[in-house]
């Protein structure tokens, strides 16, 4: 079973779509099996986050845009990749340090996420795209 997630960003931050996938799942009609998300760009990543206290989102924006600011920052002025934006090649960086693609099991036609789990696609780019995610349940 293989379906495509589109998810609208309106700029940086994270975009949660585990309702959206845990319905395709048991829409699937499979009682187990092993999920498998893949973001089809480089400049997002796809997380399981916390759902239940949205200041985690907030702290992971700052955190990473404290550990990859902008090209415009005088501590990124190593930089050759800018005529995108400021945002772009830090946005590659920080889709290269974090995971583009998960994997999780599938039991009694449920994800087997913990309870305080989402799953998230994080958004490096400050203006707004649409991203796919590729799903395959096998």
């Amino acid at each position: 079973m293989q379906t495509t997630f589109t998810i609208p960003t309106r700029g940086q931050g994270l975009y949660e779509f585990t309702r959206d996938v845990a319905a395709w799942v048991q829409d699937c009609g499979r009682d187990e099996g092993l999920l498998t998300l893949f973001v089809r760009h480089t400049s997002c990543s796809l997380l399981i986050q916390e759902n239940a206290d949205p200041e985690v989102q907030t702290d992971l924006r700052a955190f990473f845009h404290r550990l990859v600011p902008p090209s415009t920052d005088p501590t990124m002025s190593y930089l050759t990749h800018t005529y995108e934006g400021p945002d772009d090649m830090p946005a590659h960086i920080k889709a290269a340090l974090l995971p583009i693609s998960l994997s999780f099991p599938v039991l009694d036609g449920r994800m087997r996420l913990g309870i305080w789990q989402g799953i998230y696609l994080f958004e490096h780019r400050s203006a707004p795209h649409r991203r796919e995610v590729a799903a395959h349940l096998g």
